[in-house]
Parts: C-alpha cells; sequence; structure tokens
C-alpha cells in the first residue's frame, strides 16, 4: 500500500489573498465555494494535488525547506517578469551564461518558490 498526496499545505496570514496571488501564477482557479476572509482555502490545479492555504498566527520567520518549482509555458525569463509583475519579489538568481539555471523568487507572505527554464528551452 501507499499513500496518495492529497495536497501542498501552505502556512500564510491571509489565505484568501495568498490562494489569489498563487490563483494567478498557476492559472488554475480558486475552489468554487470560497470566499474573501474565509481561514482555508484551494487553488484547484489542472493535475496533481491542490494547493491548501491556511490561515495561521504566527509570521513565516526562517527559509522553506519544502518549496515549489514552477516551469513556465513561456520562457523563465518572461515568467520571472510576469511573476514579479502580480506581487512577487526577486531572492536569488542561479541563471548561468549558458541559459540553465533557476531564479528564487518569493511570494507576497515570502515564501521562497523557483522558476526553472521551459521546456522548450531545454531543447
Amino acid at each position: 500500500m501507499v499513500s496518495v498526496v492529497q495536497n501542498v499545505a501552505i502556512d500564510c496570514a491571509d489565505a484568501y489573498e495568498l490562494a489569489r496571488f498563487w490563483s494567478r501564477v498557476t492559472g488554475r482557479p480558486l475552489h468554487p465555494e470560497v470566499k474573501p476572509g474565509e481561514p482555508e482555502t484551494q487553488v484547484m490545479l489542472a493535475e496533481g494535488p491542490v494547493l491548501h492555504f491556511n490561515q495561521v498566527p504566527e509570521p513565516k520567520q526562517v527559509k522553506n525547506r519544502l518549496h515549489l518549482c514552477l516551469r513556465p509555458e513561456t520562457t523563465r525569463d518572461e515568467e520571472v517578469a510576469r511573476l514579479l509583475a502580480i506581487g512577487a519579489t526577486f531572492l536569488a538568481d542561479h541563471r548561468q551564461p549558458d541559459s540553465t539555471g533557476w531564479v528564487v523568487l518569493a511570494d507576497p507572505e515570502g515564501n521562497e518558490f523557483c522558476v526553472l527554464r521551459s521546456a522548450s528551452e531545454r531543447g
């Protein structure tokens, strides 16, 4: 027997607003029954587990031990620019001269995530 990953839970100060950010990142909708101010909400991904946002009282204090890695449909650099425009923060640049590498960003509550090269950039 095995277990199936149901969701990826993300603790946050404002579940609805952070879920709205990730909905824009992924292009996927919020759970249809969620309303502003609710302490839990979900982004319904097309495949795999949902992103589940839990409102908690304590703020984020240290680097994530688990993070999401995004593979964009467009180029890595175009996606980084788009994500910065919708509220992400730039943290670190691991791009290499040969076009490999990734960029580390943070969501509006400081949760780190990576933007990888697109499938077409990987050749």
